[in-house]
């Protein structure tokens, strides 16, 4: 596809209304509405509103746009709904919204283009749910910040939870398409004709229902970002047509006859090994060789250790910022058991984790307001390639089989310590250990002790 060349946070943003547009997409093409600063914008099909919005499935007073520090939606009980986020808004109820975010008003897309402000009290993240600790995560960052510069597709590949979606919005925010719009689409949520319809739209007529022609999310995504998450679950059916509008750059509705230039970035996630898959022939090797324009990808949690820490406090802040609470604080124990866990769900998990420890502390999380029946099997388990660091059997063991078993065992400590970049207190929980005992291996193995670390 070609490219024009066009930063807000996940978290809701305060945003000036000042530059702010809405991009309309109807049957008779796109248009940009200028925004005031401040104020309410009546959206509908009348002459009296503010923004005419000529299409029979917008009612005449439709909903209404409330400009200021941030941006809301209001429904007025129109006839074919309204949805933000794919989400229905209720009659008289007003939803924030965010600069990319879609908007339908019946079958009419919409989105918010412009450009946001800095919040004015900073958020404790600098960018929704990114920590960035690890030094692998510091040269990711900086690889990402490189790469929004550029043209090409982008491949995020990673475990569930790991962060894709956050460091896909993270890619639009810092690249020149920023103000355009940012659209998402969970390809494993979708039917193939449901998918069909949602991505290149339909014209009137061209099935059971169809009564008015609706663009696509393609055409809502012109001149921005599209983000395809799960697009290792796409049918090959589906992988065919995907792959025609990336070697064409043009769009053709269902029950449409001409096909339309599209301007879109394709950032695509999955948690498959693409690569593999197409050598097993079980995805098309053209498409995953056109979305794998450059491919990043994101460390498991547990492979990010020291960033749990300040996640699980971003996490109970954000909790008690919902809930109105005071931000409670993590207890030492607590945070051992949770940098001990290997976290199969990652920062997915943790945030469920913290949020619901949250809930039931009163100014404190404990090990007790963590789900330990389900955490500890996963502390305690002696990884599969090695076996757990332990006291020496009180059964004898042949010579062969000890010298083996302490060769193993003292690389398991070297490998934790640099994990944990010498800090002996994590390398012992990772351990699965007492600091004691790892200060006694370390005398047992003669290995020399880091250098005494603050955090300890």
């Amino acid at each position: 596809m070609s490219t024009s060349h066009d930063d807000t946070t996940q978290t809701t943003p305060k945003i000036a209304g000042a530059g702010l547009q809405l991009r309309v997409v109807t049957t008779s093409g796109p248009q940009m509405l200028s925004l005031p600063a401040r104020g309410a914008v009546t959206l509908g099909r009348s002459e009296e509103a503010d923004l005419r919005i000529d299409d029979r499935s917008v009612s005449r007073h439709h909903a209404t746009l409330h400009l200021g520090e941030t941006v809301q939606l209001e429904d007025h009980g129109s006839a074919n709904g309204t949805r933000v986020r794919g989400a229905p808004v209720a009659s008289g109820a007003r939803v924030a919204v965010r600069v990319g975010d879609v908007i339908e008003l019946g079958t009419v897309l919409c989105a918010l283009a412009g450009s946001p402000v800095a919040p004015v009290a900073p958020a404790p993240q600098p960018a929704g749910d990114i920590v960035i600790e690890d030094p692998a995560m510091v040269r990711l960052h900086a690889l990402i910040d490189r790469v929004a510069d550029g043209a090409v597709h982008v491949l995020l590949l990673g475990e569930t939870g790991a962060g894709k979606e956050v460091f896909a919005e993270r890619l639009h925010r810092r690249s020149p398409r920023r103000e355009h719009p940012y659209v998402k689409v969970n390809c494993a949520a979708l039917t193939e004709t449901l998918f069909e319809s949602e991505l290149f739209g339909y014209e009137k007529g061209a099935f059971s229902g169809a009564a008015t022609a609706k663009p696509g999310l393609i055409e809502t995504a012109e001149g921005g970002t599209l983000f395809l998450d799960e697009v290792g679950e796409l049918t090959p059916a589906l992988q065919a047509k995907l792959l025609r509008v990336l070697e064409d750059a043009q769009v053709r509705r269902v029950g449409g006859l001409k096909s339309r230039p599209v301007n879109v970035r394709i950032v695509a996630a999955t948690n498959r090994d693409l690569e593999a898959e197409a050598a097993a022939g079980r995805y098309r090797s053209d498409l995953y060789f056109r979305l794998n324009g450059f491919a990043l990808t994101i460390p498991p949690l547990r492979e990010r250790v020291r960033e749990i820490a300040p996640l699980a406090r971003h996490f109970a802040a954000v909790s008690a910022a919902q809930s109105g609470r005071p931000v409670p604080t993590i207890s030492p124990e607590a945070m051992r058991a949770l940098e001990s866990y290997r976290w199969p769900g990652n920062i997915r998990e943790l945030r469920n984790v913290i949020a619901r420890a949250a809930l039931l502390s009163s100014g404190t999380i404990t090990t007790e307001h963590l789900p330990l029946d389900k955490m500890r099997p996963a502390v305690a388990a002696p990884s599969p390639a090695a076996p757990a660091v332990s006291a020496p059997e009180a059964t004898p063991l042949p010579d062969d089989l000890r010298d083996a078993l302490s060769v193993v065992e003292r690389q398991r400590i070297i490998d934790a310590l640099e994990r944990c970049a010498g800090n002996q207190t994590r390398a012992a929980a990772q351990l699965g250990i007492s600091r004691r005992a790892l200060v006694s291996k370390l005398e047992q193995y003669a290995l020399p002790r880091p250098r005494k670390n603050r955090e300890e």
